[in-house]
């Protein structure tokens, strides 16, 4: 995250949702189609499931605009966003 590596970070992410999905067993066919469907994107680096597994959300680092349909999350309650650059 440091280095700016967006490609780095989103591989990173993909991994640990094939590990979520196969290891630990907390996805679901769901959340799996949803982080299929968007590997290979142009302009999405990575995507994984995020929460306690079993439903729940998937969280997706992508370039502005290459993704439609969503949430953007905004900073609140003690959270922030960065922009990585």
């Amino acid at each position: 995250m440091r280095r700016g590596d967006l490609r780095e970070l989103g591989r990173l992410m993909s991994e640990s949702h094939v590990s979520l999905r196969d290891d630990f067993e907390v996805s679901t066919p769901g959340l799996d189609e949803t982080v299929a469907g968007l590997a290979g994107r142009k302009g999405v680096y990575g995507a994984r499931l995020t929460g306690g597994g079993f439903g729940g959300s998937v969280v997706v680092l992508a370039a502005p605009g290459a993704v439609r349909h969503g949430t953007v999350v905004r900073p609140s309650g003690g959270a922030r966003v960065r922009t990585l650059r």
